[in-house]
This record gives structure tokens, sequence and C-alpha cells, in this order.
């Protein structure tokens, strides 16, 4: 187990009910998993000013986001060079990312940007925990 697996934070493969929103503004972690299921996980995260999600691209997952507070610029292509979607989002708005689909979230705003994830199939690690986005970075079990 790394210094990233925190099992007590995943509530995953039992019934769980919660306030997302006040949790998701609560929440000061680059990204806590609270929930990871057989086909599912939520994921909570919080965005610097400046900040953003990190490039990526999910073959097998389909992700959806909603933003709880903050701006951000959402793009999304079929390559990592290749980003011609470009919308700005904000408190409320939700994101759908299809599978296979190169994406980032950055934070245009003035405050930290709150957000939630839901992947299915899972994307992390049960229990995951990355206080920074440099901690994301350095978790051998991310891609």
């Amino acid at each position: 187990m790394t210094d990233f697996i925190d099992p007590s934070v995943d509530h995953g493969k039992k019934p769980y009910v919660v306030d997302i929103e006040k949790d998701t503004l609560d929440n000061e972690n680059f990204r806590k998993t609270i929930w990871t299921g057989e086909h599912l996980q939520a994921t909570l995260m919080t965005i610097p000013v400046g900040g953003d999600i990190g490039l990526e691209v999910h073959e097998e997952n389909d992700q959806f986001l909603r933003l709880e507070q903050g701006k951000g610029r959402c793009q999304m292509g079929p390559a990592e060079d290749d980003l011609p979607f470009d919308e700005e989002v904000e408190d409320d708005w939700a994101i759908f990312v299809p599978a296979g689909t190169w994406h980032n979230v950055t934070n245009i705003g003035d405050e930290p940007m709150k957000l939630y994830a839901i992947y299915g199939p899972a994307d992390h690690e049960p229990g995951t925990v990355h206080k920074t986005q440099e901690d994301a970075e350095n978790d051998p079990h991310e891609h």
C-alpha cells in the first residue's frame, strides 16, 4: 500500500449516500476517491487558481464532471495536440467526456475550482487521496 491509498475515505462496494455538494466544497485535496464500485467511481477535486486537472485520456472510461465552485476552461479532442472543443464552464455546469477523448479543465477563475467526477468504470485505485497535483503525478498507480 502506498501513501496515496487510504481505504477509510472510500465507501465503495456498499450502499452510500452523501451530500455531494457539501463534500465537494469541503474537500481540500487535489483528488480524493469517495466511492469505488464494480462499474463506477466518484472522486472529489480541488484545482487551485491557474491549475488544471491535467491533460489526459481514459481509453475505457466515460467521465462526468460537475463544477460546484469556480470557473474553468474545458478542452476536448481526438488527440493530445488536437483539442478543438473549447468551452468555459462555471458553478453548476456539467461536462461529459466520452471514452477515448483527450480532455483538460483549467481553473481560469479567482478562487479554487471545486468539482466532482464520476467514472464508468473506475479509473483510480479505491481509497486514492492526492493532496496535490504533484502527488497525483508521482503516484505509481496513475497513468
